[in-house]
């Protein structure tokens, strides 16, 4: 490999198909690598989700030299699946790429098909994402996937299963009229969590909890909000702010365990100002 010229290409197909060699080799039964011929498609899933989050952290961080990394890694993950299919003879990354671009045809044919250069190219955004979901709707039908929630992967994080579940039953006309109505199920759910707690077995507080976080999706959804956007950055500002006091206690050389809960509020309270000068 170290002679091979592709090495400092800037050309995206020698180096993908330098990427697709790598893995290959590898894999390959008599010299590859004994760690990465032993993986199944099982093993190296959740691989594939944290790739996907650490992509998502790099963003979030405005990291670009991480994003390149991380995207790499990302891509790995999907020449690996690829690889492993080819091993199997389901499919190759050929396919998979051939796919991919059929796919982006088909729902653009606003750009691609008949329709580009036409009055088409006059829809507003909304209008094209609603083209895009009819067309969509039309892919899974021919998949047998005819109902309406058919398709949502069940290994999406909960949250954002929750939001598009509940975006795809609103499409048919299964939703509350507007904002208000949710806020009064989520005061409904949350009185139901309060007597659960009190009266109910563990497993039906869990149920009555889970309920609660539902509706708090759906209300995100009826506010044009990401749940898992917007629950990312509550978890970034709590980790900010706790971190204002492990700072400030560390400068008295103590830490969290060393203080109590007044004091830690106080400090709290401190970082919301910090934050805000």
């Amino acid at each position: 490999m170290a002679k091979d010229p592709s090495i400092h290409s800037t050309d995206p197909a020698q180096q993908m198909d330098r990427l697709l060699a790598i893995m290959a080799a590898l894999r390959d039964p008599k010299t590859g690598c004994p760690w990465d011929i032993e993986q199944t498609f099982a093993t190296i899933a959740p691989c594939t989700i944290e790739e996907a989050y650490e992509v998502a952290d790099a963003i979030a961080r405005g990291d670009m030299d991480d994003l390149r990394g991380e995207l790499g890694d990302l891509l790995f993950q999907s020449v690996f699946h690829a690889q492993m299919a080819d091993d199997a003879g389901h499919f190759n990354f050929s396919d998979v790429a051939r796919t991919m671009s059929d796919k982006m045809v088909a729902r653009h044919p606003h750009v691609f098909g008949p329709e580009a250069n036409t009055s088409s190219q006059d829809k507003s955004a909304d209008q094209q994402s609603s083209d895009w979901e009819v067309i969509k709707a039309a892919e899974r039908a021919g998949k047998n996937q005819g109902r309406t929630l058919d398709g949502v992967a069940v290994g999406l994080p909960a949250l954002l299963r929750a939001f598009k579940l509940q975006k795809r039953a609103a499409r048919v006309g299964f939703d509350w009229p507007d904002v208000g109505h949710v806020i009064d199920k989520i005061a409904e759910e949350a009185a139901e969590v309060v007597e659960a707690r009190d009266t109910l077995t563990q497993d039906q507080v869990t149920e009555e909890v889970g309920d609660l976080l539902f509706v708090m999706a759906n209300l995100a959804r009826h506010l044009d909000v990401d749940p898992e956007v917007a629950l990312r950055q509550a978890n970034a500002k709590f980790q900010r702010r706790f971190e204002f006091i492990e700072d400030a206690l560390a400068r008295d050389g103590r830490t969290p365990s060393d203080s109590d809960l007044a004091e830690m509020d106080a400090l709290w309270d401190a970082a919301k100002v910090a934050e805000k000068a």
